[in-house]
């Protein structure tokens, strides 16, 4: 477990002297190479930040108005026939729009029943196994300039599902 460790804390910088190494030996103009990697990279944020606004901003304005809360008690019925706690459906489908909005909702339901809660588990098991579908696909898709997105969505919400399905039993084996 020691080695684990050791090599870990080293692994990113020796990939770096790596990577500069191999472009001066294959004689490269490796900060010529770096800036217009960068520039690119202004570029594409640049692209995709109209995108993100929106995404975040749209959250906010759920958050904000309530709409979640209504939802959930909406949902808290039925969600019982699979075992989903009510005040896990917020996060559920906050996590699908926005990382960030989602712990911030996790950090809630830390405070109100504790980080060793059941609930407490299965959130936090639940934003380590999901992903942030809309804003994932939304940003690579545009950055990338896919139009047709095909099974893409149908394939991210049912890994997005499994994800869930995973957090509740494995929250509920702890």
């Amino acid at each position: 477990m020691r080695l684990i460790m050791y090599l870990s804390d080293f692994l990113i910088p020796i990939l770096i002297f790596y990577i500069i190494g191999f472009g001066l030996l294959s004689k490269a103009p490796v900060f010529d190479l770096f800036v217009k990697g960068a520039k690119d990279g202004l570029h594409t944020a640049k692209t995709i930040l109209p995108t993100l606004i929106g995404l975040l901003m749209g959250v906010g304005i759920l958050r904000a108005s309530g709409f979640l809360d209504w939802f959930a008690d909406l949902l808290e019925h039925g969600s019982g026939v699979f075992h989903v706690p009510g005040p896990l459906i917020p996060v559920i489908f906050v996590r699908i729009l926005s990382s960030s909005a989602a712990t911030g909702l996790v950090l809630d339901l830390f405070r109100e029943y504790g980080a060793d809660s059941y609930l407490g588990y299965a959130a936090s098991i639940l934003l380590s196994c999901t992903e942030t579908v809309f804003y994932t696909m939304s940003i690579y898709f545009l950055a990338a300039k896919v139009k047709k997105t095909r099974y893409t969505l149908p394939g991210a919400l049912l890994a997005t599902g499994a994800g869930v399905a995973a957090s509740i039993y494995l929250a509920g084996r702890i």
